[in-house]
């Protein structure tokens, strides 16, 4: 495939430089992914940008060539044009169970519950759990904090009360003497 380098980093930008199928992304691969034409060029696509999709090799490899003879052909989802949630459902133990026709198609044409990306979905969980976790840790820091200066405040009005009733009592102790 012969894209010039301006359309590569669009559809990699476009994309977050993610697999934009399975989701995993340059960072977990250790690199660059692959170009895939939604619609091969085989098959009448064209390297018009909203045809190319970013993808990892894997999906590259087991979507190959397809796409539907006719309508009655089974179709797979197409990224650009919905929304991951319009066919797919991601369930707690890491695998996608399809929400439509379109998802179970592309569920099983690109293996998308393939073991290593259940675990990977279920790595990304857990991550996003422990940053959650690590967010309300430090709300709850800043809110030790704040009420450490707040006390601390607290006291010092206290102190400043305390030296004020004191110097009371000693102008009434002198007065008293005197």
């Amino acid at each position: 495939m012969t894209l010039n380098k301006s359309i590569r980093e669009q559809v990699r930008h476009r994309s977050n430089y993610a697999c934009e199928y399975c989701g995993i992304t340059e960072t977990d691969t250790g690199g660059l992914l692959t170009i895939d034409h939604f619609r091969p060029k085989s098959k009448g696509g064209t390297d018009n940008i909203d045809n190319l999709i970013y993808c990892c090799n894997r999906c590259n490899s087991y979507k190959h060539n397809y796409y539907p003879e006719d309508e009655n052909s089974p179709k797979i989802w197409n990224p650009r044009e919905e929304s991951f949630s319009q066919h797919f459902f991601l369930l707690d133990n890491g695998s996608l169970k399809s929400l439509t026709p379109v998802g179970k198609t592309t569920i099983q044409l690109l293996r998308l519950n393939r073991p290593s990306l259940i675990s990977y979905r279920l790595q990304q969980a857990a991550k996003k759990e422990e940053q959650e976790l690590l967010k309300r840790y430090q709300s709850l820091v800043n809110l030790y904090h704040q009420a450490n200066q707040e006390l601390g405040a607290i006291i010092k009005n206290q102190q400043d009360l305390l030296e004020q009733q004191q110097q009371i009592l000693r102008f009434l102790l002198e007065e008293f003497e005197d």
